[in-house]
């Protein structure tokens, strides 16, 4: 089975790509670097170009017979989202929209789309299920949830079957260390603390005032090879069913800022430096995932999110990391 994988020298898509290759799938990365390394694509194929370049991705889909698309390749900071919306909506919809239109017009059936737990906005409940209502707070947030109803449409009018993924906090690295997270600049939590330890600038804690048990924003940390696993557990499940299907990804526990703070300091020994903050723009109090459905139906079990695996494979992976 032959694979298309869109930002596949990202984050979650190179741990995901590797995980197909060593499942017998033959996969090509479609990554136009600026997000992406070139040193994370360690399985398949690597072409070098953006996923809305409609005649590029008709030729790669008329020589290659995809069976499928993982689809990675999205701009994903809440904070810049705000600063700069305009750069999210033509990434993260239109250029999507691109990639949907070559899947009809070259006879791909199936997708796989990374959303986000952004979708959701201020949580009314938790830990937050598939039908929990979805009023994103940041530009971010609201192009996901357009994928999302993209995606039902072209179902129902082309018979595109999809399966959505929305993550909550994607963390940790490979624990061989040869592929990891590596942002720039780096904005997400784990691997700034790990810096800050490491002797980088202090951490800064942004927000110490929210309605949580210590002020600081809760989050959900899923383990990045957890989410790799999901996402052949879940193209399997729309291709066996000839369905579409919507999961929360996360580990149903969540952690406040402090408290991995003091987590990482008890995981290395060493001292975490920070500073608080105004709160950020979009940022929510509270992600906790509840993934019920995804045992259920998926089969699927997040059998590397311990926080201290988490923090552990992220602090090996920047003490050893290779681009």
């Amino acid at each position: 089975m032959k694979i298309l994988v869109t930002g596949g020298a990202g984050y979650i898509g190179s741990h995901t790509n590797r995980l197909m290759e060593e499942h017998g799938y033959d996969t090509v990365v479609l990554d136009d670097l600026s997000d992406g390394h070139p040193e994370a694509v360690v399985s398949g194929r690597l072409v070098k170009g953006d996923f809305g370049d409609r005649e590029l991705v008709g030729r790669l889909m008329e020589e290659e017979h995809f069976d499928a698309v993982l689809h990675f390749a999205a701009f994903a900071s809440v904070p810049d989202s705000v600063v700069r919306p305009s750069r999210y909506y033509r990434n993260n919809v239109a250029s999507m929209q691109n990639l949907m239109d070559c899947c009809g017009e070259h006879g791909v059936k199936y997708f796989v789309f990374s959303s986000s737990a952004s979708t959701f906005g201020e949580p009314k409940y938790l830990p937050m299920d598939e039908t929990h209502p979805q009023q994103p707070i940041n530009p971010y947030g609201m192009t996901k949830l357009i994928g999302e109803q993209m995606l039902k449409d072209y179902e129902r009018a082309y018979g595109l079957r999809y399966c959505l993924f929305r993550y909550f906090c994607a963390a940790g690295a490979s624990g061989d260390s040869v592929i990891g997270e590596a942002h720039n600049p780096e904005t997400h939590l784990i691997p700034v603390m790990v810096k800050a330890a490491r002797g980088s600038r202090p951490f800064k804690v942004f927000g110490t005032d929210y309605p949580t048990r210590d002020g600081s924003c809760v989050r959900d940390f899923i383990h990045v090879l957890d989410l790799a696993q999901a996402h052949i557990l879940g193209l399997k499940y729309i291709m066996e069913n000839d369905c579409s299907a919507d999961f929360n990804l996360g580990s149903s526990t969540g952690f406040t800022v402090l408290e991995m703070i003091q987590a990482l300091e008890k995981v290395t020994g060493l001292t975490v430096p920070f500073e608080t903050a105004e709160r950020r723009e979009g940022d929510p109090a509270s992600l906790v995932a509840s993934n019920e459905k995804a045992r259920r139906l998926l089969g699927w079990e997040p059998v590397h999110s311990g926080i201290e695996e988490i923090l552990l494979d992220a602090w090996n992976w920047e003490s050893r990391r290779r681009y």
